[in-house]
Formats: C-alpha cells, structure tokens, sequence
C-alpha cells in the first residue's frame, strides 16, 4: 500500500424507522401526561353533609350543599343532581356528621325505616302455621297463639284482650291483628320440606307474646283482607 494512502471510510448507516419510532414515543408520553393533567382537573358535584342526621331521619336539603371533587369510581358517591330523589326517597342509614361526603352505604330507602314504636319480628312457619301462597309482601295478617300454649291459656283465668295487639290474651288466643308483612322466603327443598322465614313489622306491644309463641313455634299467621277487598 503506498505511503499516506487511507482507507476508504463506510459510510454510516441510516435508520429513519428508529428515529420515527423514538419521536412517535416522545409525543405519545406527552399526550398521555396532557391527558392526565386534564382528568386531574375534572371537577363532579357530590353531595356533603353540614349538619347532625340521625339514623333512620331524613335528610333534608338544608342540610346538604354541593361540594366539587376529582371524579371517582367505585364509592358509589351520592351526586350533587340527585339530591331530589335524596330528600323524596331516602333516609340516613347511620348517623351522619358534618362535612362528610354521603355514599350509598350511608343511606337507605324510607319503606326500611321503622317508626317508633314499631319492631321487625322474625317467624320461622311450617305449613299449616300460615296461608301458604296466599300471603304477600305488604299484607296486614293477625297472629294467634295454637297448640299447647293456647289450650293452656283458655282453661287458665287470665283477663281477656282487647280487638287490637294484646299482651298475651289466653282466652281467645290473639297476639295482634295489625301485623304487616316485611319479607318471605323459603328454606324449602326440592321434596317440599323446610321452613317458611316471614318478617312482620310489629307494634313493640306485641313483640314479647309473638316472640315467645314463635321460639315454642306455637303462632299460626291468619290473612286479614284489606277494607273492602278480598
């Protein structure tokens, strides 16, 4: 090879695609930062208590106002649009305090709230103990006292009861004859055996008789029809 003669350099090899991708990267990075920044901002009205509620009372609009947070999913967060439904068809399920944010666990539909001096009473029925399939959600039905316990209280000398709920009236056997049907449902099998579970909301009156006469499942349930139906 002569003196002072170099080689001949290869030229450097382009890569176009790998530039593009590297650019396409960095804009795709920054989109997704701008849209970050802008669903951070997003602002939702939700519904914020400012006064004591106690549970079971409704939640009237005086005392709510509107508060403006980040949106978020899966707190079931009560929004600020529908506070109407709110104060209609809604009461406090536990006791609220000022400046909490209210939440669907934190309400509940006003037909699940007691009023006072009423109690919900659980019967565990065999058939035979009340009109199966005649009986529904809603129905005022009577209570009475059978077997055993009623035959005992009709020799026994104990005072008679009034047309309404009694303390226990051993001569003609009725607990209460306002009882409103809460809930039914079925522990039956497939072979029809089982239990009949009825939840009656009661006067506080009638829970101790109706609640000793169902443990010694000694209540039987009678349909009263409503006034002027069937």
């Amino acid at each position: 090879m002569p003196g002072g003669e170099r080689l001949p350099v290869a030229p450097r090899e382009r890569k176009p695609a790998l530039a593009a991708l590297a650019v396409l990267l960095i804009l795709l990075g920054a989109l997704g930062a701008t849209v970050m920044v802008m669903r951070a901002g997003d602002k939702v009205s939700y519904v914020e208590i400012t006064q004591p509620i106690a549970a079971g009372d409704q939640i009237p609009e005086s005392a709510i106002r509107e508060v403006m947070l980040s949106e978020n999913t899966g707190l079931g967060l009560i929004r600020w649009e529908q506070r109407g439904d709110l104060v209609e068809n809604y009461r406090a399920a536990v006791t609220l305090v000022p400046e909490s944010i209210l939440s669907n666990q934190m309400i509940t539909t006003k037909d699940n709230v007691l009023t006072a001096g009423k109690s919900l009473v659980g019967l565990s029925l065999k058939d035979g103990q009340f009109p199966k399939g005649a009986i529904s959600v809603g129905d005022t039905v009577a209570a009475y006292v059978v077997g055993n316990d009623a035959a005992k209280g009709q020799n026994g000398a104990a005072t008679s009861g009034t047309s309404g709920d009694t303390a226990g009236t051993p001569r003609d056997t009725l607990i209460s004859n306002r009882l409103i049907v809460k809930s039914i449902s079925s522990d039956s099998s497939d072979l029809g055996t089982g239990d009949t579970n009825v939840t009656v909301i009661a006067d506080t009156s009638a829970v101790g008789p109706l609640t000793i006469a169902a443990s010694a499942n000694n209540v039987a349930l009678v349909r009263i029809p409503p006034a002027g139906g069937n």
